[in-house]
């Protein structure tokens, strides 16, 4: 209220409702022309302090300092992101630290469609599985290959660091990953089928179903905390000596994947004491 007073204000002072909304009517007519693009010596002064490395915002308080009471002088971090992102700065050598060049797509607000539903948080996880004591807890994931074009699932249990490989041949979205883990872990015993943990990936979308025809209690982890299924993480750096980032995965067979699972399970781990996860 005091700022639309102090704004409002009639030629005479006083605030005056009709001649306020006929002024605000004016501010909102579109298309206006960018700040940057209508003030030369605004636009040199933004683009020498983002050379500096200078963020939009450290350079907004900046200018209020610098410039005060000279609107023509003063720009919000919008107006700069916007003009950066538009081309009115000049791009050979004004970038933000983050290197990026366009906007980073936002969606606060906006209910994802696509959620996983009755996720089980790895908070919950019994106390059996975080202190390692038994075997039958997992960690799992996907590596990925060239383009996301191919995929390889990976399984390693918490106690005895045992790894099992998934054979995606078919693809690795959801019905693709539930139909091989149901088919590749069936044969296990019921006491190496206790809880697996999982990150937030879509490909575990139908986790329900998985837990009802593998007896595995799912749990995943919370987004972007990758130290939650460490173990599985450190797996993965190993298995990427066989499988290579940037190459394609999709002409391995079961037998090789086999073979793998051989070598890393004969390998003796100083965490086991020198021993392998075979033993």
């Amino acid at each position: 209220i005091y700022r639309e007073i102090s704004r409002g204000r009639g030629p005479d002072g006083r605030y005056s409702p009709w001649w306020s909304h006929n002024q605000a009517l004016l501010r909102r007519a579109r298309p206006k022309p960018e700040k940057l693009r209508a003030s030369p010596a605004l636009r040199e002064v933004v683009n020498g302090k983002l050379k500096e490395r200078w963020s939009p915002q450290q350079i907004t308080r900046h200018l209020a300092r610098a410039c005060p009471g000279q609107p023509d002088m003063n720009a919000c971090p919008e107006t700069i992101y916007r003009a950066l992102y538009n081309g009115l700065l000049d791009k050979r050598t004004v970038r933000l630290r983050t290197r990026r060049t366009r906007r980073k797509k936002q969606r606060r607000g906006i209910p994802t469609k696509n959620a996983i539903p009755n996720m089980r948080p790895v908070h919950t996880r019994p106390r059996e599985a975080e202190d390692r004591g038994r075997a039958g807890h997992w960690e799992g994931d996907l590596i990925v290959g060239k383009r996301q074009g191919s995929a390889i699932g990976t399984l390693v249990d918490r106690a005895t660091r045992y790894t099992r490989l998934i054979h995606l041949p078919g693809g690795w979205k959801a019905p693709q990953v539930r139909d091989a883990l149901v088919a590749q872990t069936a044969g296990w015993p019921a006491s190496l089928r206790r809880t697996l943990t999982w990150d937030q990936g879509r490909e575990l979308y139908h986790h329900e179903e998985i837990e009802e025809l593998t007896g595995f209690r799912i749990y995943f982890c919370d987004p972007h905390s990758p130290w939650q299924r460490g173990t599985n993480e450190n797996t993965n750096g190993l298995l990427r000596e066989y499988f290579p980032k940037g190459t394609s995965l999709a002409h391995y067979t079961a037998r090789d994947l086999a073979q793998v699972e051989r070598e890393l399970n004969a390998r003796p781990r100083l965490v086991l004491g020198d021993r392998t996860p075979a033993e």
